[in-house]
């Protein structure tokens, strides 16, 4: 199969799970025996040209711009699969693409300025839920009302109206809660397909090494619930952050002694070390998509502890990988059951990745979503490609 994928790549200064897993997904088809063909526009490049912001901006809003449409068509692939539009191409030309077209649904960017549905401390969903100018009253893009406007402007009528989405034959979404979104807001249920994330599996088998520590791997920004977490983290108990971001002085300033803070890792460090801590901590305060950190974390037999409201605590919950707390919970009491439960559940952690959410399980659920537009289309109920949950 000729297969096109489109991405707009994000700067590299902010570490992107998107921009991996994208790679990582071309990688995979190609490995399968797919020709792939990657359209890509790459925000550290094209950030270097005259006007740029004014550019990007004009394109957001309008939906005009840069466009991959002419190579699309002398490439004439059986099937295009967009990731990422923004900033880096228009919208409008998805309407003169006339084969199959389908779309990964990474974050909540067509609902959200923001896309994250978060803001001041809380989720946030006054634009999906017909606010359309809540984002831009509140400069959700950036803290800035400027760097809004052309997102506000390009969503004023709603997802439904994006021309991406309504164009779409399948959108991927990455998780049940993901999916459960995009349906409130009036998508399609028919077009809705759950394909979760994968990850490579690791090159060598690392028994499990505890060393008493605990992890939290998460870029030092509001929606992260890092800030929070240290400020009721138990003094008894070690914990490394992994990461960086504009909180990261509040956050050394609120730990207490036990907590290190190893700024970033590159991926493959990180994954390497992963074997080595007693559980990953993931206290995001947002919705979340589907971090490709939680797949890495089972491939490596790492059990999770998760605070309620997000993709990952769901996941966490319906997998049996790990436990799910609240704010609210006194976070010793957690800690010490998790301490006693963690060891026995590596293996669950690692049976879950092998079962759901390897490369060769990705691969053959997308191979049949492509596979699936050259027959009868789907309707009625989303489709859940074999999410790893108790949902079908």
């Amino acid at each position: 199969m000729r297969i096109a994928v489109v991405h707009s790549f994000y700067a590299s200064g902010q570490p992107s799970g998107e921009n991996e897993a994208v790679r990582d997904q071309v990688r995979a088809l190609r490995a399968a025996g797919h020709e792939v063909k990657l359209f890509a526009a790459h925000t550290d490049e094209l950030a270097r040209r005259p006007s740029y912001p004014l550019r990007a901006a004009l394109r957001v809003a309008t939906g005009w711009g840069t466009d991959p449409l002419p190579r699309l068509l002398a490439y004439a692939p059986d099937v295009v699969h967009v990731h990422n539009l923004f900033p880096n191409f228009g919208r409008s030309w998805v309407r003169e693409w006339g084969g199959p077209l389908v779309a990964t649904l990474h974050n909540y960017r067509p609902l959200c300025a923001g896309a994250t549905l978060y803001r001041e401390g809380a989720k946030c969903t006054r634009c999906p839920d017909g606010d359309r100018w809540a984002g831009l009253r509140h400069g959700c893009y950036r803290g800035s009302r400027a760097a809004t406007l052309p997102l506000a402007w390009a969503g004023r009528h709603g997802a439904a109206a994006d021309p991406l989405l309504g164009r779409a034959d399948r959108l991927v979404v990455l998780s049940e809660l993901s999916l459960r979104m995009y349906l409130r807001t009036g998508m399609p249920a028919g077009r809705l397909v759950l394909v979760p994330n994968f990850v490579d599996a690791p090159q060598d088998e690392v028994p499990p090494d505890d060393t008493g520590r605990w992890l939290v791997a998460a870029r030092l920004s509001a929606e992260k619930g890092v800030l929070e977490l240290l400020g009721q983290w138990p003094a008894d108990q070690p914990l490394d952050v992994v990461g960086d971001g504009e909180l990261l002085a509040e956050c050394r300033s609120v730990a207490p002694p036990s907590v290190r803070f190893l700024g970033r890792l590159d991926r493959a460090e990180l994954r390497r070390r992963l074997p080595s801590w007693r559980g990953l901590v993931f206290p995001s305060r947002c919705y979340e998509g589907a971090p490709c950190l939680e797949v890495e974390a089972l491939a490596a037999g790492l059990p999770i502890v998760a605070f309620a409201g997000s993709s990952v605590a769901e996941s966490v919950r319906e997998r049996g990988t790990g436990v799910v707390t609240r704010w609210d919970q006194p976070l010793g009491e957690v800690l010490a059951d998790a301490t006693t439960r963690f060891p026995s559940l590596r293996a669950r952690c690692r049976q879950v990745y092998a079962d759901h959410l390897t490369e060769q399980v990705w691969t053959a659920r997308m191979t049949g979503l492509y596979a699936d537009l050259t027959g009868p289309g789907t309707t009625g109920e989303p489709v859940r490609r074999n999410s790893g949950t108790d949902s079908r």
